[in-house]
């Protein structure tokens, strides 16, 4: 009788240091994943709020030739609805990004139960997944609406005698091309965050 309560005790002691060492396991897939979250929202802050800096310092006056005629232009950024809405969304991207990244690193931190964005249950991890591609596709929307003013900025209006306004405002076409790429970017990472939300979702199991 008691070496049968010897092997139960350690039986139990085998079960015991086998559930330790899967918590373990576990832990450190968790922290992995959270480190990658967090490198990948780093990155997608930085490239908004670099968009958005660019976008806001897009200013430039110069002179244009017209048949002869010397015609003074300037433009700014904010004479464009498109970069204004652009500088908008970059800079609520920026916002977002730098929030999920703050929660991610105090979760490392206190090295809880975390998930990619260290939401500890399956509603917030979806809720996170959602807002992270409703803000790609919002990032997507302001960045096409952009590049299409940018590009009529290049090309002129076809069909027409509508100059390049980039030729002698070269700087401030150049710094929304910037901005606008940077914009895509986010875009990109925004997108690798929302699948990241996903991985997470599908190797760790949540309570509710």
């Amino acid at each position: 009788m008691v070496a049968a309560e010897e092997a139960n005790i350690e039986s139990g002691a085998g079960v015991a240091v086998a559930t330790m060492e899967e918590e373990k396991r576990r832990l450190r897939m968790r922290t992995r994943d959270a480190a990658y979250g967090a490198a990948v929202r780093a990155a997608c802050a930085a490239a908004a709020a670099v968009s958005m800096s660019m976008m806001v310092t897009a200013e430039e006056s110069a002179e244009l030739d017209l048949y002869g005629f010397r015609l003074p232009v300037s433009s700014k950024w904010s004479y464009s609805n498109s970069f204004v809405f652009l500088v908008g969304m970059t800079a609520a991207t920026t916002a977002y990004s730098l929030l999920q990244l703050l929660l991610t690193m105090l979760g490392l931190l206190k090295k809880s139960k975390v998930t990619t964005n260290t939401f500890p249950s399956r509603n917030m991890a979806w809720l996170t997944f959602t807002l992270d591609q409703a803000f790609a596709y919002m990032m997507v929307s302001a960045g096409s609406a952009a590049s299409g003013v940018t590009n009529l900025n290049r090309t002129g209006i076809r069909h027409s005698r509508l100059p390049d306004f980039c030729k002698p405002l070269r700087g401030f076409c150049d710094r929304t091309a910037i901005a606008i790429s940077f914009a895509f970017l986010s875009c990109v990472l925004l997108a690798a965050s929302a699948i990241l939300d996903v991985l997470c979702l599908l190797n760790h199991h949540y309570r509710y």
